[in-house]
């Protein structure tokens, strides 16, 4: 695999597939299968979320408690990682309709090794502080070039600790941001003096950043948009798109977004597929 930087900077006529929390359509969400789901599907780059546990063990896990993905109403951080690898993940994006399956809790560890040389990862640490011990861990299993991490960036201050984090053990950190139209210019400039390849980007309107298209090209910054229906700007959402893509996905590849972050990455990736048969 290519370093993350390089393949991230590359020139693409459709959008790289972030599969959000894994491919989880037929595994559940955060799980090692999730993962190798998405590698074999040919999603470049899988989004995980990592917390601790009671012993200081980094594992795979959304929700602050577990009673929607193991029907176990605890916060999540409460347990060891013996007492969470008892429980059995329920299948898909769990709840109380979905089934138990034999699926494990992964430890941060085990998803790293499921991901290596088959997919990027993106890694949302859910408490800052853990944020240098993930670092570390990335760099410990030799995947310093092939993972990210990420942290809100607004301000020089929260520019400065990313560059610091950064810097610790040469895991990417890519910006969190939100663009508007007072502040855009602003905070392209701030995070060009960072060196950050790739923004995840919210915005107050799409033309706020498909008017700066050549700014993020010239900043050597790749736009990531998220269109998780839950957060998603400007009605730009998974439904929508699954039902009506180009007026989604399309949209934002015509404002210059190059990644875009889903949890409907196979109705995504047949639209890439109509793309490329076009071009």
């Amino acid at each position: 695999m290519k370093p993350y930087r390089d393949f991230i900077r590359g020139v693409r006529a459709t959008p790289t597939i972030v599969a959000h929390r894994g491919a989880w359509h037929n595994a559940p969400e955060n799980s090692v299968q999730s993962i190798l789901n998405a590698a074999e599907a040919g999603y470049e780059i899988v989004e995980i979320d990592v917390r601790r546990s009671r012993d200081d063990v980094l594992f795979i896990c959304h929700d602050d408690t577990l009673e929607r993905m193991a029907g176990k109403d605890v916060p999540a951080e409460s347990l060891t990682i013996a007492e969470l690898k008892e429980l059995r993940l329920k299948a898909r994006d769990g709840g109380e309709n979905q089934p138990f399956t034999e699926h494990l809790i992964p430890t941060l560890g085990e998803a790293l090794e499921a991901a290596k040389d088959r997919v990027y990862l993106d890694i949302d640490v859910k408490i800052g502080r853990d944020l240098t011990d993930a670092s570390r861990l990335v760099s410990d299993y030799g995947m310093s070039e092939h993972v990210d991490l990420k942290v809100k960036v607004q301000t020089a201050e929260q520019a400065s600790l990313l560059l610091e984090l950064q810097q610790a053990n040469g895991v990417m950190v890519m910006p969190m941001t939100r663009f508007e139209a007072h502040n855009v210019d602003v905070l392209i400039d701030l995070l060009a003096e960072t060196g950050a390849s790739i923004v995840e980007t919210k915005f107050d309107d799409l033309n706020t950043i498909a008017s700066r298209a050549d700014r993020f090209r010239e900043a050597g910054l790749a736009v990531w948009v998220n269109t998780l229906d839950g957060v998603a700007c400007c009605g730009l959402t998974d439904t929508l798109g699954a039902q009506e893509p180009a007026a989604v996905w399309g949209r934002l590849m015509d404002a210059g977004v190059s990644v875009i972050q889903t949890d409907e990455p196979e109705a995504l990736q047949a639209y890439r597929s109509q793309l490329a048969k076009v071009a």
